[in-house]
């Protein structure tokens, strides 16, 4: 049976993955702009990756590994996927 309200299984995916970049760039005292600018992502199109609205390409979830000094391995890990 399809589900009726509620975020999907793939949408909670997206704000953990979400979550989990938004914290590594805390503790590293960027801000969201910065850390797009380093990434070569546009900030809105960041922003949206924080919040879980969008589906990450492996590529780009490389770029942000990189600009956040980590493995792409790590940032799924801090996910918890």
């Amino acid at each position: 049976m399809p589900r009726v309200s509620g975020k999907s299984d793939k949408d909670k995916l997206l704000v953990q993955l979400g979550a989990a970049i938004r914290a590594r760039r805390y503790v590293l005292g960027l801000s969201q702009e910065a850390l797009a600018d380093h990434a070569g992502i546009d900030r809105s199109h960041m922003g949206k990756i924080e919040r879980g609205e969008r589906n990450v390409t492996l590529l780009n979830l490389a770029k942000l590994a990189d600009a956040l000094s980590c493995l792409t391995s790590d940032l799924l890990l801090e996910a918890g996927l």
